[in-house]
């Protein structure tokens, strides 16, 4: 595993397919802010709790000028039909499936082990750089509110 991204890092650009195929570029976010939130597995009670989170908090993210992106080595299909059975309509799901990992490794979140992500909130500016990092146990859901709390403030 590469050195892991800390806060005041520059966040490593990358452009990936998102579960409904469109590709994402970090970059064209520029002038808001970005949630970077990691999961390690589609089709795991943790991950889904993760990504529902993000989904039913859509109109907050708005509100405080934020796009959430739910990031995962899964391969975009299926990441699309994961996101059709959770009823994510909303937040864009990247999937980092090939080269497998490659942005993970950038960040330095990636698992050789195991060969996925750590599970990790990352908060970009509006500028690109990181300004919070949590990094979860595998088994451990990410509290939403700390989230939106850290983003109230910036």
């Amino acid at each position: 595993m590469g050195n892991r991204i800390a806060v005041g890092d520059m966040a490593p650009d990358f452009t990936l397919k998102d579960n409904r195929g469109n590709m994402v570029n970090l970059a064209g976010y520029r002038g808001q802010k970005v949630l970077l939130s990691w999961h390690p597995l589609a089709w795991t009670g943790v991950c889904a709790e993760q990504m529902k989170a993000l989904e039913s908090h859509y109109a907050r993210f708005e509100e405080l000028g934020t796009i959430p992106l739910g990031l995962s080595v899964d391969p975009y299909p299926s990441k699309n039909a994961w996101a059709k059975e959770l009823k994510i309509a909303r937040v864009k799901l990247p999937s980092d499936f090939w080269p497998h990992g490659e942005v993970a490794k950038a960040y330095g979140l990636f698992r050789e082990e195991e060969g996925f992500s750590e599970r990790t909130n990352v908060i970009l500016d509006a500028e690109g750089k990181v300004i919070w990092l949590k990094v979860y146990g595998i088994h451990e859901l990410p509290d939403i509110e700390e989230v939106i709390k850290v983003l109230e403030k910036f």
